[in-house]
């Protein structure tokens, strides 16, 4: 279950500034100018289910195609969507973790597809990370050939926390990142691993930014992190929105744990 949109090339992916497409990173292997891929596409790709149970949904909307059971697409009518005008394609959602063999089938088509027309493409994860790690490692493969990426969204640090937000109580996302940062070295001109957190007032403190940002520095400080603004929506829509003076802090707290790449990654919603 999906739907798909061409999204134009620089696009708003919270690790942007970071990635080929739209940041220029790894020009020429991996992108087609020192700024991205302008006026190419990326094929956005909404999966309509989700393997979590977050109070704070930022893209509730899946919930109609979960309910619905459609669109559906098999793997093969989705790659055909990545024609010669798209340069990457990005799953996100809901969450891509909840329908793996389905975006591995697809995003496999779509890569060596791209290697047989001698053309640059880039196949991405935005993702809470639940999946099995063998699922992850397939993925991992093609994204780390392709010059694309995997967004971890690591939700908070303390269990009880990721309890009460999301409905879970496993740390396999913990465990799956791990396996990113291990194999982030490899690609260093495009960073392979890639973080962020929603800044959920209340929640989200200074104990848990110094806890998640301490877990991700001791695998590789320069993992990409983003922190991200809360807007109230789903059933935490009386909730304030972030505090600047706090986002900033909590840049601060990132960087004295030794990550190099932490930013706010929409600056424009701090209250």
């Amino acid at each position: 279950m999906l739907t798909w949109y061409y999204d134009p090339l620089p696009t708003n992916c919270v690790p942007a500034e970071f990635c080929a497409g739209s940041g220029g990173a790894g020009y020429p292997r991996w992108c087609r100018t020192p700024r991205g891929d302008i006026g190419y596409h990326n094929l956005s790709i909404f999966l309509g289910s989700c393997t979590y149970s977050c109070l704070f949904c930022q893209n509730f909307s899946f919930r109609e195609l979960t309910v619905g059971g459609k669109p559906t697409m098999t793997a093969a009518e989705l790659a055909e969507k990545a024609n010669e005008s798209v340069g990457c394609a990005c799953y996100f959602g809901g969450d891509p973790a909840s329908q793996m063999p389905f975006v591995i089938s697809s995003a496999k088509i779509m890569h060596e597809t791209a290697q047989r027309e001698k053309r640059i493409f880039r196949v991405c994860l935005e993702t809470n990370l639940s999946m099995n790690l063998p699922s992850l490692k397939q993925f991992g493969e093609l994204s780390l050939d392709s010059g694309g990426g995997i967004k971890a969204d690591l939700k908070c640090w303390s269990s009880e926390i990721l309890y009460a937000l999301s409905g879970v109580e496993h740390r396999t996302a913990y465990d799956n990142f791990r396996w990113l940062g291990k194999h982030h070295h490899e690609r260093p001109e495009v960073p392979f691993a890639r973080a962020s957190t929603l800044l959920v007032p209340g929640y989200v403190d200074d104990k848990e930014i110094l806890a998640l940002a301490s877990f991700i520095a001791d695998l590789d400080p320069t993992i990409p992190y983003s922190l991200l603004a809360f807007h109230p929506l789903y059933h935490m829509d009386d909730m304030p929105y972030t505090k600047r003076e706090d986002a900033e802090r909590f840049v601060k707290i990132c960087k004295q744990e030794g990550l190099e790449r932490v930013r706010i990654g929409n600056p424009w919603l701090l209250c």
